[in-house]
């Protein structure tokens, strides 16, 4: 797989100016909330830049890089909901590339869950952030008689789902009422960054699963090796969309700290080094010689065995978690 075919470089880039724009529009610093760090809570933490005038800081204790401050979460919904920039992401950003990714992202994703869950055949699925729904529609493929619903605040990704015959929430996760105890696998796929309060999300995550009830995310890891090397020039750092970049250590100790079970924290991802090279060629971001040196080797036999050694040794950007909440103990049930 390569970045192109996911994401057209000169529409991204489009995107993101008109993000930029949309940042003047919706939000005042001044309004920000500063935060301790949204894996550990330590409030020890080191500058490491400002990118649009949002600033970002690292926890000298577990590494998670996070913006703070940051605006609220009522400042967010109405960004996502109202600025043109998510317009634009929804009508030339996603729409011409939605097929490919369906193939390339959301029936692998399908695949993965039929093949690890396979017990899930028959229960309800909870789609955080579904956007056109593509998961949702593929997963029905391998799961022909489960249950499922989409949970997006866009109102306008909200009506897509609509139209393809989804029981839709236009909601937040944070939002969902009356379903606690429902659901018996949710999904989130490049959402966890997107946060204003990543534990608040999780513990809502575990009130709403039912006791053994598995939740299956996808985020971006800050230790990971495009990030790590493109930096604040990463387009992957980009606010006010993405705030929290945990690393696998830190997601494991949020995630225990809430009791969940870990059943695989892994990064297989597959663009790392596509994305560097193609930001090295295309875009002239100058980070190192060896790098400019490989980027310019037409030897894709090395290039190839670095992305695989980037994702076998949990040093991608891309990682995936799948956790499950824990079955009542004895004693709860005999309370």
């Amino acid at each position: 797989m390569k970045e192109e075919e996911i994401r057209k470089r000169n529409i991204f880039n489009k995107y993101l100016e008109l993000v930029e724009i949309d940042i003047k529009e919706f939000f005042d610093f001044n309004t920000f909330v500063k935060i301790p760090c949204p894996a550990c809570f330590c409030s020890d933490f080191k500058f490491e830049f400002n990118k649009h005038g949002f600033d970002y800081v690292s926890c000298k204790k577990c590494f998670t890089l996070y913006g703070n401050p940051r605006p609220t979460f009522k400042n967010l919904k109405s960004f996502y909901a109202n600025s043109p920039s998510t317009s634009f992401w929804i009508e030339k950003f996603f729409k011409p590339v939605a097929e490919s990714r369906r193939v390339k992202i959301f029936k692998p994703r399908a695949e993965y869950i039929s093949k690890t869950l396979p017990e899930l055949s028959e229960g309800q699925i909870g789609d955080i952030g579904s956007g056109f729904g593509l998961f949702l529609e593929e997963i029905a493929k391998f799961f022909p008689h489960v249950k499922s619903i989409a949970i997006e605040p866009s109102p306008r990704q909200a009506e897509i789902c609509r139209s393809k015959g989804l029981h839709v929430l236009c909601c937040a996760l944070e939002e969902v009422k009356n379903l606690e105890g429902k659901f018996d696998l949710f999904t989130a796929f490049e959402l966890f960054e997107h946060l204003y309060d990543p534990y608040d999300f999780l513990n809502r995550v575990k009130v709403l699963l039912k006791p053994g009830g598995y939740f299956l995310m996808t985020t971006l890891n800050a230790r990971g090796f495009d990030i790590q090397l493109l930096w604040e020039k990463s387009k992957s750092v980009f606010p006010p969309h993405h705030l929290n970049f945990f690393n696998p250590t830190s997601i494991r100790n949020l995630l225990k700290r809430l009791d969940f079970e870990i059943v695989e924290i892994s990064t297989p991802g597959k663009l790392d080094w596509d994305i560097v090279e193609g930001m090295i060629l295309k875009e002239n971001i100058h980070i190192n010689r060896f790098w400019h040196m490989l980027a310019g080797n037409d030897n894709q036999e090395v290039k190839e065995a670095l992305q695989k050694w980037i994702t076998n040794n949990n040093l991608s950007s891309h990682m995936r978690i799948l956790v499950k909440k824990p079955r009542a103990s004895v004693i709860s049930q005999l309370a």
